[in-house]
C-alpha cells in the first residue's frame, strides 16, 4: 500500500511528525514501512506557464515556436516538439537552470536556428509513468486547468511535492488498504482524532428505488447490494488534485465519474462501479451466478467465457459486470452519459478471487474484496462518491437507495484479563493503560473486575481471539518498551551433531580436492527416475506435478549431475568436477511414506589438470576419481574398511566400474559412464561415483592414533605372478596381506602384462611387497620364510605362480 503523506493529512493532524518520523512509528507499531520516497527529489525550477503565442517553427515541420509567460517580467521564447501545444494553454515549463529527473539540466539552446529558453514538459518528463497519464496527454504535453496561476509551482499542483510511504501489509491487515484505514492506525499510534471525509448530500425529491429494482439470487455471494442514482451528470475531467492523487497511486485518470469511483476505492477501501443507466437496457439489476459457457465482454474489450463459479451483475437478462472484478463494455460510462447508477456492494471474497484468477484480471478492486472489505463502509462509501459526483460532475443525487440487504455481520467481542496481558507480555501495565490503548484504537471497552471485554469495529476483521488483543496492546505500548529478561534454568549450548560435522568434513574435503558443489532438483522425469539407482524401487509420482520433467522423486542423484555437466559442456566449459549431497526417495509400498536417504554423488569430465607451460596434461580417468574417494575415506578414518570390487551396472562402462563396499556391505559405485550415455549427453569421457552418505557418516571411526617413524630398515621384494586372466588384483592382494602378516606392511600392484609372450588365458601381475618390524632389523632368513608362506598361499588359493 502506497500512502501519500500529504493526502493522509486530510484525515489526521500530522503537525510535528515528518514523513520519516511517521514511517518509523508505524514500523515500530507492527506494520513495516519499506521506504519513504520523496517524489520530486532533485527536481526543481518547474512552473506553470501560459502560452501567449504559438507558430510553426520556420525550419522544422514538427517543432513549434512558442511565446510563454512564466511569471517573470518578460515572456520567453521556447521551442516545443509536442504535437498538442497550442495558444492559450497553461503548461508545465522547466525554466533555464531547472533540473528534471535523471539530473537533466535545462540550458539555453538553439534548435534549428531558433533560440529556446526553457522546456515545455510532458508528464513523462516530470517523472510520471506513462501508463498512468491520461490518454489524451499520453503523446504530448499536459494541459493544466485555465485557473492555474502563472508562475506557480507545477510540481505542487501535480502533487509531486509529496512523500510516499510504502507499507508492507500482511494479509490480516486489509484494513490498511485504504487511506482511512491508515488514518485510524496512525491516529492510534499518535493518540489523535480521525477527520472523516465530507458527505453532505443534498438529494432531490425523486427516489432511486423508482428508477431501478435490485434482485439478488446468489445471496451468499452478495448479501448486500446498494445502488444510488445520479442524474444530469456532466462528463469531463476530474479536478486536477484528484487526478494527481490517482496518478501518484498508480491509477490512470479517465473522467470525473470513473475517477471518483477509483478515488473512493483508495479513500475508503470500498470498490465501487458506475454504470451508464441509460445503456443498461432495463430498470432491473439482477445478481446471479453465470451459466456455463455464457459470454461477456469486459471493459478491456475482451470477450470472456464464464462458468457457474462466477458471479455476474446483469440487467435482468445479460451480464453488465463481472462482480467485484471488472465492468462490461455494454454499460460503461462514456462522454455521452447523463445518468449514473452507482454500485456499492459487499461480495464474498472467494467468489471474486475465483473469477479474478480464472480470467487473469487481478485488480485493485478484486484484491480488496479477496482480503475482506468493511461491511459497515459499503453505504458511507456510496454516499461519499455520490457527494463528489454532485460536486464535481454537477449531478443530481436521487433520494435514498435501491438495495438488497441480507448481511448479518456482528463486530467481534473478545475478553481478556489484565493478569494475562501482563503475564504474557512481561509488563506491569495498569487497567488505565490498557483501556487507554483500546480507546486510541477506537475499540469499545467494558471492564468487570480484572476482565476486559473489547468490541472490535468491523473494519478490524483480524480481531477474533485473546492473542489478537495481546498483539494490539504490545504493539501500541511499544515492543521496545517490553522488559528484557534472560531465560531461567540450565541451558545446553547448541552444536553440530557428529553426523553434521562429518558432512561438513566431506564437503570441505571435496571442495579442497577441486570439485564444485551442485544443488539439483529432487524431482525428475519417469525416464530418468530409475537410472543409476543403487536400490531398485517403484518410482514415486507426485499427485499434482508442475510438469512431466519434474513429476517423479529421484532414486539417484547421478542423472541430475550429468545434466549439470551437459549444460556446462554446451557452453564450452568442458572440464568440470561437481558433487552433490542430497536426498533420494525410496518407496515403501502404497499409502506408506517413502524412505528418505542422503547420498553423495560426484561427476568429473575433461582435463583433471593442465600445465601448458610445462607441456603437462592429465585427462580424468578411473584412478583420479578413485584417488579422490581414497582420500575422503582416509579423512573419515574408514580407509582400511573400504574395498573396490569390479561389477557391471546399467548405464556404466562394463570394464571400468567397481562396487564400493564398507565392511563387506555395498554402499555405492564408481566408474566411467557408458560410452553410449556419454554420446547421448554429448560428453567426453566422464567418471562418476555415488555413495550412501548415511552409511559412511554413521559408521564409527576409530580414534586417531599416531605411530612413530620406524627406526629400522624395511626389506622390499618384488614378485611377478602368472594368473588366470579373470583373476582380479584385489583378490591376490588380500591373499598376500593375510599370508604375510604381521611382518608384511605394504603390498602394491605396479605392473600388468598381457602380451604375446604370455600363455593364452593368462596374464602377469607384479606386486611390490614391503616387510618391516618396528622393533628390530629383519634378517634375510626371516623375510624369506614369510615370503615363502605368501607364495604358497598364492599357489594354493589362486593358482598363481612366479613368472619365469
Amino acid at each position: 500500500m502506497f500512502v501519500s503523506y500529504k493526502w493522509l493529512q486530510d484525515y489526521i493532524d500530522l503537525t510535528g511528525v515528518s514523513a520519516t518520523d511517521l514511517a518509523e512509528k508505524i514500523t515500530k507499531s507492527g506494520i513495516e514501512v519499506e521506504g519513504v520516497e520523496i517524489i520530486n527529489d532533485g527536481i526543481k525550477g518547474v512552473v506553470i506557464g501560459h502560452v501567449l503565442e504559438r507558430e510553426q517553427h520556420p525550419n522544422a515541420d514538427k517543432l513549434s515556436r512558442c511565446l510563454v509567460d512564466v511569471g517573470e517580467e518578460q515572456p520567453v521564447q521556447i521551442v516545443c516538439g509536442a504535437p498538442n501545444v497550442a495558444q492559450g494553454q497553461k503548461v508545465a515549463v522547466a525554466k533555464v537552470g531547472a533540473v528534471l529527473p535523471g539530473n537533466f539540466k535545462i540550458k539555453r539552446a538553439k534548435l534549428r536556428g531558433e533560440e529556446s529558453n526553457g522546456m515545455i514538459c510532458s508528464l513523462t518528463e516530470l517523472g510520471i509513468e506513462g501508463k498512468v497519464i491520461p490518454k489524451e496527454y499520453s503523446e504530448g504535453i499536459f494541459v493544466f486547468p485555465s485557473d492555474a496561476e502563472v508562475g506557480e509551482d507545477a510540481l505542487e499542483l501535480l502533487n509531486r511535492d509529496d512523500e510516499v510511504l510504502e507499507l508492507s501489509l500482511t494479509p490480516n491487515r486489509s484494513d490498511c488498504l485504504s487511506m482511512l484505514g491508515v488514518a485510524y492506525e496512525v491516529a492510534a499510534i499518535l493518540g489523535r482524532d480521525v477527520i472523516l471525509p465530507e458527505t453532505n448530500l443534498q438529494p432531490i425529491a425523486e427516489a432511486a428505488s423508482d428508477y431501478v429494482n435490485i434482485v439478488v439470487e446468489a445471496k451468499e455471494d452478495n448479501p448486500l447490494y446498494v445502488a444510488k442514482i445520479i442524474k444530469n451528470v456532466k462528463i469531463g475531467p476530474s479536478p486536477l488534485w484528484m487526478q494527481a492523487r490517482l496518478m501518484s497511486a498508480g491509477i490512470r485518470p479517465h473522467n470525473n465519474v470513473v475517477d471518483i469511483t477509483n478515488y473512493i476505492l483508495l479513500e475508503y477501501g470500498q470498490p465501487l462501479h458506475a454504470f451508464d443507466y441509460d445503456r443498461l437496457g432495463s430498470k432491473e439489476i439482477l445478481i446471479r451466478r453465470a451459466t456455463d459457457g455464457e459470454k461477456f465482454t469486459t471493459l478491456d474489450d475482451v470477450e470472456r467465457t464464464l462458468s457457474s463459479d462466477h458471479l455476474v451483475i446483469t440487467n435482468g437478462d445479460v451480464p453488465v459486470a463481472l462482480a467485484g472484478v471488472m465492468g462490461g463494455a455494454n454499460s460503461e460510462v462514456t462522454a455521452d452519459t447523463t445518468t449514473v447508477l452507482l454500485e456499492s456492494a459487499y461480495f464474498n471474497g472467494a467468489i471474486v478471487r475465483k473469477a479474478s484468477k480464472d480470467h487473469g484480471l487481478r485488480s485493485e478492486a478484486s484484491a480488496r474484496f479477496e482480503k475482506g472489505v468493511d461491511p459497515n463502509r459499503v453505504r458511507p462509501a456510496g454516499e461519499r462518491a455520490a457527494y463528489l459526483m454532485m460536486k464535481y460532475a454537477d449531478g443530481q443525487v436521487l433520494a435514498g437507495t435501491a438495495e438488497v440487504d441480507t448481511l448479518t455481520v456482528e463486530p467481534a467481542v473478545v475478553s481478556i484479563t489484565l493478569e494475562k496481558i501482563n503475564r504474557v507480555l512481561g509488563t506491569d501495565l495498569t487497567m488505565h493503560d490498557v483501556i487507554e490503548i483500546f480507546d486510541r484504537l477506537q475499540f469499545t471497552v467494558s471492564v468487570e473486575e480484572d476482565t476486559i471485554t473489547v468490541t472490535a469495529p468491523t473494519r478490524r476483521g483480524d480481531i477474533s481471539i485473546e492473542e489478537d488483543l495481546l498483539e494490539e496492546v504490545a504493539r501500541l505500548y511499544g515492543y521496545d518498551n517490553i522488559p528484557k529478561t534472560l531465560p531461567i534454568g540450565s541451558t545446553t549450548p547448541g552444536k553440530l551433531s557428529d553426523y553434521q560435522m562429518k558432512r561438513r568434513v566431506v564437503r570441505q574435503y571435496l571442495e579442497g580436492a577441486g570439485l564444485y558443489q551442485a544443488i539439483t532438483y529432487s524431482l525428475t522425469s519417469e525416464e530418468k527416475a530409475g537410472q543409476f539407482a543403487m536400490e531398485k524401487r517403484e518410482p514415486i509420482r507426485l499427485a499434482m506435478p508442475m510438469s512431466e520433467e519434474r513429476s517423479i522423486l529421484r532414486l539417484s542423484i547421478m542423472p541430475q549431475l550429468l545434466e549439470v555437466l551437459k549444460y556446462n559442456s554446451a557452453r564450452q566449459n568442458d572440464s568440470l568436477a561437481v558433487y552433490e549431497t542430497g536426498a533420494v526417495f525410496l518407496a515403501n509400498g502404497k499409502d506408506v511414506l517413502p524412505s528418505e536417504k542422503e547420498h553423495l554423488a560426484g561427476a568429473i569430465t575433461g582435463q583433471w589438470h593442465s600445465h601448458p607451460w610445462q607441456g603437462e596434461k592429465k585427462a580424468v580417468d578411473f584412478f583420479v576419481v578413485k584417488g579422490v574417494l581414497v582420500g575422503l575415506f582416509a579423512k573419515l578414518g574408514l580407509g582400511d574398511r573400504i574395498d573396490y570390487v569390479q561389477t557391471q551396472l546399467e548405464g556404466m562402462h562394463p570394464g571400468r566400474t567397481a562396487e564400493i563396499r564398507l565392511n563387506g556391505e555395498n554402499i555405492g559405485f564408481i566408474g566411467q559412464v557408458h560410452p553410449s550415455v556419454q554420446k547421448d549427453l554429448d560428453l567426453k569421457d566422464t567418471y562418476v561415483f555415488e555413495l550412501s552418505l548415511k552409511a559412511i557418516l554413521e559408521e564409527a571411526s576409530a580414534p586417531l592414533q599416531y605411530q612413530a617413524i620406524p627406526r629400522f630398515p624395511a626389506i622390499t621384494r618384488d614378485i611377478a605372478l602368472v594368473v588366470n586372466r579373470e583373476m582380479v588384483s584385489g583378490t591376490l592382494k588380500e591373499i598376500i596381506v593375510n599370508a604375510g602378516a604381521p611382518l608384511l606392511k605394504e603390498a602394491d600392484v605396479f605392473d600388468l602384462y598381457e602380451g604375446d609372450r604370455m600363455e593364452a588365458g593368462k596374464k602377469s601381475l607384479a606386486f611390490s611387497l614391503k616387510y618391516l618390524d618396528p622393533e628390530r632389523t629383519l634378517t634375510d632368513e626371516e623375510v624369506t620364510k614369510v615370503h615363502g608362506r605368501v607364495l604358497e598361499a598364492l599357489k594354493e588359493k589362486a593358482d598363481a605362480v612366479l613368472r619365469g
